[in-house]
């Protein structure tokens, strides 16, 4: 019987649902954080030639303090996390890494559950490192019974009945 064609790269098969490990999931959460901080650049970068050609002659530069480009690039983040993990389960460095965010029975992650996730990886990013602890959850997937797995399919289209992760 001949095998179809998969979105599952040969070699990444056998990992497949799997839990991610902590080096997979740092450089998507590194990717992430690149592309947040790209568009705040960006955004700065805009309002500045927006300003520039209405007044040249008088034009400044905008002055944005540490604080707010921070403040915008964190809220920026949390909005980015919640809005992609609610959708499709994968942010950009997710998808460019092979991983999902799923619910603790492997389903969608619900908009709540995105947000209060989205918001305690930002607070806390350190939690990531719990990964290494038996079960290759962060802190914030133990606290809100998420799981991240490797996936490489585009689409969320599998429903566990189960726990995904023993003990966890």
């Amino acid at each position: 019987m001949t095998e179809g064609i998969s979105p599952v790269p040969r070699a990444a098969r056998p990992y497949q649902g799997e839990p991610a490990g902590l080096v997979s999931r740092f450089l998507a959460a590194t990717i992430d954080t690149v592309g947040v901080a790209v568009v705040v650049v960006a955004t700065y970068a805009g309002t500045s030639a927006v300003l520039y050609l209405a007044r040249p002659r008088d034009f400044q530069p905008p002055e944005v303090s540490f604080l707010a480009l921070t403040t915008a690039g964190l809220v920026l983040c949390v909005l980015y996390l919640t809005l992609a993990w609610t959708v499709t389960g994968k942010t950009y460095g997710d998808h460019v890494m092979g991983l999902r965010v799923v619910a603790p029975r492997g389903g969608r992650v619900r908009v709540v559950r995105s947000l209060v996730r989205a918001l305690l990886y930002v607070a806390f990013p350190i939690g990531l490192l719990w990964c290494v602890v038996g079960t290759r959850r962060s802190l914030q997937d133990a606290l809100l019974g998420t799981a991240v797995i490797y996936d490489w399919t585009a689409h969320h289209h599998t429903q566990r009945t189960g726990p995904l992760i023993h003990g966890g």
